[in-house]
């Protein structure tokens, strides 16, 4: 089950967003936004940038499940709510839009995948992946953990907008790094990983395609956060997979062979944590409940 989080033990998180000059966009939205509304979620916002399309990853299957949380009841973690509204290139949202999340539990481990780190098999399972289609605001909500991590790769949760049998969006949503390496090193499960993290946001390779605006806004609730991000679609476009064209159903065996294509370094060649600092935060030490 989801680690709760207490206004008073919680770790502590202000102001945290790396989406340049989306900021006040993605802070009002994450702030303001109701996933029941069905207005407009963005004041002051004149342009919605487009959100760039990045590398689907080995671990993509679609269980054709939509729900809204994909804990399954079996994920410890830290409990966040992933939010995510879909518009177009002048903010309208779009309605109807379906929306694939899928990322790694506490452990760094995917479901329904054999051949994994320790040799890890998952086949079968579908644990931290669903779909939900958007409404009027063009909002989906999923509940969730915070994304452990593995190596090669910085934090991040995957996601698939489908608009149309032509038009689809794969893209990754990042973390801010001090808050990942807080609870990797202060929260169990995370703390049983056992390793140092390899690669930061800084020297990330598919961070650095995805821009800056693919990083979320994080806010501290009562008990759980909240990771809330814009995702700018273009309508027009049309790419090789769509509605009818996503793998469906059933586990997804295992990773393809070859160099990882998920932006990692190839084993014996993994890149040295970076010294920079991604983001300027100093979580509390009071723990988790």
């Amino acid at each position: 089950m989801p680690t709760p989080l207490s206004r008073r033990d919680a770790l502590r998180l202000v102001a945290i967003t790396a989406a340049g000059g989306a900021l006040m966009t993605q802070q009002a939205f994450a702030e303001e936004a109701s996933a029941q509304s069905t207005t407009g979620l963005m004041p002051g916002a004149d342009v919605c940038v487009l959100t760039p399309e990045v590398t689907e990853g080995p671990y993509y299957f679609d269980p054709a499940l939509q729900r809204a949380d994909i804990t399954e009841g079996t994920e410890t973690g830290v409990a966040t709510t992933v939010r995510l509204q879909v518009v177009d290139g002048s903010c309208k949202p779009i309605e109807g839009a379906r929306v694939d999340i899928w990322h790694c539990n506490a452990e760094g481990l995917y479901s329904g995948y054999a051949n994994q780190t320790g040799g890890v098999d998952t086949t079968g399972r579908t644990f931290l992946r669903g779909t939900q289609f958007a409404g009027a605001n063009g909002i989906v909500e999923f509940q969730t953990i915070y994304p452990g991590w593995y190596a090669g790769r910085t934090t991040h949760i995957h996601f698939k907008v489908f608009l149309d049998d032509k038009t689809v969006l794969t893209g990754q949503l990042f973390f801010p790094d001090a808050l990942s390496q807080f609870i990797y090193q202060n929260v169990p499960p995370y703390t049983a990983h056992g390793h140092d993290r390899d690669v930061l946001n800084a020297n990330d390779n598919i961070a650095s395609q995805a821009t800056r605006a693919s990083f979320a806004y994080v806010k501290e609730l009562e008990e759980r956060y909240l990771v809330a991000m814009i995702v700018g679609v273009d309508p027009s476009a049309e790419s090789a997979t769509g509605f009818g064209g996503a793998p469906g159903g059933g586990a997804g065996g295992e990773p393809p062979s070859g160099p990882p294509p998920d932006g990692a370094p190839a084993d014996g060649a993994m890149s040295a944590p970076s010294t920079e600092t991604s983001v300027s935060l100093v979580p509390g030490i009071k723990g988790i409940r």
